[in-house]
C-alpha cells in the first residue's frame, strides 16, 4: 500500500463523501495503482473524467502513481 494526496474538482466533488471540491484529501492505495484504478476507486463515472494531473503534470489514465503523490481530477469544464 502507498499513501497518495487526492483533489477533486468541480461537479466531481458530489461523488467524494464528505468531500470539498479542490482540497486535497490523503488515501490509501496499492501499489502500482494507476489514475484509472483510483477513479475506480473513488467511484467516479469515468464519463465525467476529463483531465489527470500528477504533481501537476497532466497524465493519461494508465499513469502509474508512486507514493505520496498529489493527484487532481478534473470533469470537462463548460463556459459561455
Amino acid at each position: 500500500m502507498m499513501r497518495i494526496r487526492v483533489k477533486v474538482f468541480a461537479t466531481l466533488g458530489r461523488h467524494i463523501a464528505g468531500g470539498v471540491t479542490g482540497a486535497p484529501f490523503p488515501l490509501e492505495v496499492p501499489d502500482a495503482t494507476t489514475i484509472a484504478d483510483l477513479v475506480r476507486q473513488l467511484n467516479l463515472p469515468r464519463e465525467e473524467v476529463k483531465v489527470a494531473f500528477v504533481n501537476g503534470r497532466t497524465r493519461p489514465l494508465d499513469w502509474p502513481l508512486q507514493p505520496e503523490d498529489e493527484v487532481g481530477i478534473f470533469p470537462p469544464i463548460g463556459g459561455g
